[in-house]
């Protein structure tokens, strides 16, 4: 059996997951590879793997070697392991697959617990980039914060914390402070936390653990940057305070604020001594060579693919299709009107979400001319006649269901016109179908991530 078969044999979703001291004793039992790392702990409902991008990148412009560990994967397991910015080798994910191996048997025979499916991959990434004395060890949390799997690491460098939804309610608390909370649990003591402001409750929540744990704040908010267009179509970052600059790569402004979080986490680095103060240009340029595919990405032409799966990410995706709506079809420099096309929209969900609060927030911001509701290749996966049933209560174009995505896709593809946009969003799920369908990477000239 391949270390790829074996570990999704694992139940992803196993009552039996061990406890942050069972983890520790894993950890140390490997050999505590995680202590020789210096760790860039990341948790939030949305944007935290596109932090994770944006550090990555900076990192790795300003010539430091980066491990990153992420989920989930789109299409290729290895996707989770990052090594400057490339998927590990199959050579390293096999020897981190058979270290964690035997380590788990010998604690099975001893009778403890199987690690579960994520327990299993923090355990690998840490040997692996432990193994490649990596400078700096981006880790994103799975879910939660609290009582993940990652949280069994002991002294960060720093931790940070993105936006805060409701998500995962009933894991995680069905208020936006219960969730804060477990956000929070991944701050240490005396570790500085850079976090994401704008959710009053949640921002609370997260002072109020800092304040506990002796960690300095630093929070980030949108009245802490800014961003402008020029005359070559781009649109830039600029922080506020200091006035420096970056690209935003992507079509998404609501990009500009996990940039900004990024940004902040780079310049505590400098602050701690960790890196040197000559570095913050090539950090901006980095910041500006993001590449993270699954956020508003644009697969083919007016074709764009989003992760968006809980009711803040589907809001924050909104937003972004209306503004690219108005890009594309608004007036030209010249004053002349656009020709204007049809808005399409495939949706995919998986049952625990909040799918009727997530239509909802996507109808304040479109108004789609054309729908697909599909099924997914997963137990968890939304019926796609009940999802369109919501779509039809909120939206006045017709839907037609599919029982998989790649009926749903190949139908609004032929259907879409050269002037026509599609979205596809609900699911990460989702979007790893339709590139392992069509074949798209992510991969571009410079480098690979996945999201």
């Amino acid at each position: 059996m391949s270390a790829e078969e074996y570990l999704n044999k694992i139940p992803m979703w196993t009552r039996e997951k061990n406890s942050l001291e069972e983890i520790r004793q894993y950890l140390d039992d490997l050999g505590s590879p995680d202590q020789e790392l210096p760790i860039i702990h990341v948790a939030g409902s949305n944007g935290k793997g596109s932090v994770c991008a944006y550090l990555t990148s900076a990192l790795l412009q300003a010539g430091y070697h980066v491990g990153t560990f992420v989920s989930p994967h789109l299409v290729d397991i290895r996707e989770r392991f990052l090594l400057d910015g490339q998927m590990i080798s199959r050579e390293d994910f096999q020897c981190s697959f058979e270290q964690v191996k035997e380590a788990a048997d010998a604690w099975i025979r001893a009778g403890g617990k199987h690690p579960t499916f994520f327990e299993f991959l923090f355990y690998m990434a840490c040997l692996s980039f432990a193994r490649k004395k990596v400078d700096f060890f981006v880790m994103e949390t799975g879910l939660g914060g609290r009582l993940d799997a990652t949280n069994g690491i002991r002294r960060p460098l720093l931790t940070v914390i993105t936006s805060i939804s409701l998500e995962h309610t009933q894991y995680l608390g069905d208020t936006i402070e219960a969730i804060a909370g477990e956000k929070a649990g991944i701050i240490k003591e005396g570790i500085p936390v850079i976090f994401d402001c704008e959710e009053r409750k949640a921002a609370r929540v997260i002072l109020d653990q800092a304040k506990r744990k002796n960690a300095s704040p630093f929070p980030v908010s949108c009245e802490d940057y800014i961003i402008r267009k020029d005359g070559a179509g781009q649109a830039w970052v600029r922080i506020k305070e200091g006035g420096e600059a970056f690209l935003l790569p992507f079509p998404a402004f609501y990009q500009g604020k996990n940039g900004a979080l990024a940004f902040k986490a780079l310049e505590v680095l400098i602050k701690q001594g960790a890196i040197g103060g000559e570095k913050k240009s090539l950090f901006l340029e980095g910041l500006g060579k993001t590449r993270w595919p699954g956020r508003m990405e644009e697969a083919l032409p007016g074709v764009f693919l989003d992760g968006a799966h809980n009711p803040g990410g589907m809001e924050a995706f909104g937003r972004a299709a209306g503004e690219l709506i108005g890009q594309r079809w608004g007036a030209a420099s010249d004053g002349e009107e656009r020709s204007r096309g049809r808005v399409l929209l495939l949706l995919a969900a998986v049952r625990e979400k909040d799918i009727q609060e997530m239509i909802h927030c996507l109808a304040h911001w479109i108004q789609p001319d054309l729908m697909a509701a599909t099924g997914l290749h997963s137990e968890r996966g939304l019926s796609p006649w009940k999802l369109a049933a919501l779509l039809e209560q909120e939206f006045s174009g017709p839907v037609t269901p599919f029982e998989t995505a790649e009926e749903g896709f190949h139908f609004l593809l032929s259907q879409k016109g050269e002037e026509d946009l599609l979205f596809c969003a609900g699911s990460l799920y989702l979007i790893g179908e339709l590139k392992a369908l069509t074949g798209i990477t992510g991969e571009t000239p410079e480098r690979r991530s996945y999201d």
